[in-house]
């Protein structure tokens, strides 16, 4: 990731998203590499980060991570567009419905940012609040990419890289399934973004016809089979429907 921006403030946000987009942490010199920024640079971007929460450092493997601040700033965030406070008791009452899992997300850039998740009772979801997911593996990605009216474009500029041997990597057999979704109003994936899970995601759309956001339910594949997370579909559309009703237009 080259550097994008000569000003403190720039440069210090580049440093979060770089930050992000290593959950296990990333060292001061690994930071300046992937940033280009020289060394003093990066390591000086990362203790101011340190110093104001928005990053921690761990003095045994001396590699920087995420801070609670961004953790509470996503919160404040997914309250106020109604992610949060307008939603969550209707992802309640979806996992209790069905007892799996349920997850929100949001198109953010190319990946599909999960905004809300409210775990099953059996077991936790594979993804967190703040966690990203690529749009042709998961889900709530795909429901996300076939209701995109450029879906095709969209699709030709991704890279398609596979993270279980499952993931569709060609991009004629992803456009084939953006179809399938469109056509039967949902997207179901089988181990093709985690090992061991499945899931299926509707697409959240308001009157107008404007795509707000996925819904998806997720369990591991000995609890449930991709089929019978589609006979779940109704209650998915009907939970959907709601909270396009709650979110702001």
């Amino acid at each position: 990731m080259p550097a994008k921006g000569s000003n403190s403030v720039t440069k210090a946000f580049d440093m979060l998203e770089l930050l992000g987009d290593h959950p296990d942490g990333i060292s001061a010199a690994r930071a300046s590499e992937l940033s280009g920024h020289p060394f003093s640079t990066a390591y000086r971007l990362l203790r101011g980060l340190v110093e104001s929460d928005y990053a921690d450092y761990d003095t045994s493997t001396k590699l920087y991570t995420l801070g609670m601040e961004v953790f509470r700033l996503s919160q404040k965030v997914a309250h106020r567009r109604g992610f949060n406070g307008a939603t969550k008791d209707l992802l309640q009452a979806l996992t209790k419905a069905t007892g799996e899992s349920s997850i929100l997300a949001i198109r953010q850039g190319n990946v599909a940012l999960t905004v809300l998740a409210v775990d099953g009772p059996h077991f936790r979801t594979t993804t967190d609040p703040g966690d990203e997911s690529p749009l042709h593996t998961s889900a709530i990605g795909q429901a996300l990419l076939a209701h995109d009216p450029n879906c095709d474009a969209t699709i030709n500029a991704l890279e398609l890289e596979p993270r279980t041997p499952n993931s569709i990597t060609d991009p004629a057999q992803m456009r084939r399934k953006a179809e399938q979704i469109r056509e039967l109003g949902w997207a179901g994936q089988s181990e093709e973004n985690d090992v061991g899970m499945n899931a299926l995601a509707v697409p959240v759309i308001d009157l107008d016809g404007r795509l707000l956001a996925s819904l998806a339910l997720a369990a591991p594949v000995f609890r449930r089979s991709l089929d019978e997370l589609v006979e779940l579909v109704p209650l998915l559309t009907e939970a959907a429907t709601a909270i396009a009703a709650r979110l702001p237009r």
